[in-house]
């Protein structure tokens, strides 16, 4: 399947952000991280309930991303410590200043967008592109009126999980287990409840494995959504999965064979 216009699915994972805690808290130096962290779990749980954090108080620790543009298919991170959080942030945008494709995502409206839009305000991050909405100094920027990145019912971001819903929250269903139940491997050995302590353990690279192996869940369910659309017939969303496969094992990396390994144990309890 070629597609001419290129599309990016992107995941993003983050931690608690201790630095603008201890800023926010007046919290000393000499106060662990993991301790910053958990006065501010506590004082969440006291508030609401819960210790998930507020959105601007989530650090991104790795961007994840599938660009599937006419017959390449590639998955790659930008990710903590090689990168900062600063050149994160801003090479994707890079990238969306480059080829201004079609964004998809699973709950980027509800999460990682507004998590990217905070943390780029803090960094100093530059993103004209994306926040185009027809005003912009591009050729082509007057199109933007109708159809841009930040308006939630336009397509040039697609927020797979909220349009499934029909934007309604008590509709919304698990990407682990729509992707499971469509015969795909799901997340495999990690969530996000469980970044943090990864990234504590030093665990850097299973954090960007497992951000990588959820994107491209995100891209499978993607592609048949547009089997859905009837933007191809069956055969061609089953080629573009043999084509993901194959492109996955060229990888030769133990996280994509795992991710092939549980493909087909999902397909072979799905045939019974």
């Amino acid at each position: 399947m070629i597609l001419h216009s290129p599309v990016l699915v992107f995941d993003i994972e983050t931690i608690p952000d201790v630095p603008g805690l201890r800023r926010l808290h007046g919290l000393e130096a000499s106060l662990a991280d993991a301790e910053v962290a958990e006065m501010a779990f506590q004082q969440r749980r006291a508030q609401v309930g819960h210790d998930f954090l507020p959105l601007h108080l989530q650090r991104v620790v790795s961007i994840s991303c599938v660009l599937r543009a006419r017959e390449a298919f590639k998955v790659w991170s930008l990710a903590a410590p090689a990168l900062t959080e600063a050149e994160m942030i801003q090479r994707f945008f890079d990238g969306i200043e480059k080829f201004t494709p079609q964004i998809v995502s699973w709950n980027g409206g509800g999460f990682d967008l507004p998590v990217l839009h905070y943390r780029s305000l803090m960094q100093g991050v530059r993103a004209p592109r994306y926040w185009d909405m027809g005003d912009g100094d591009y050729a082509d920027s007057r199109d933007f009126k109708w159809n841009n990145y930040i308006n939630r019912y336009h397509v040039r971001h697609l927020d797979l999980m909220d349009l499934l819903a029909l934007y309604q929250p008590r509709a919304n269903a698990p990407l682990d287990e729509l992707a499971k139940l469509m015969g795909f491997p799901g997340k495999l050995g990690m969530d996000g409840s469980k970044v943090w302590e990864a990234w504590q353990a030093g665990e850097a690279d299973a954090i960007r494995n497992y951000c990588e192996t959820d994107v491209v869940n995100t891209y499978l369910v993607f592609n048949r959504f547009r089997l859905l659309r009837g933007e191809q017939d069956k055969a061609e969303a089953q080629a573009e999965e043999a084509f993901v496969r194959a492109e996955l094992a060229r990888l030769e990396l133990p996280h994509w064979q795992e991710y092939l390994n549980a493909w087909d144990q999902t397909a072979e309890i799905g045939r019974e």
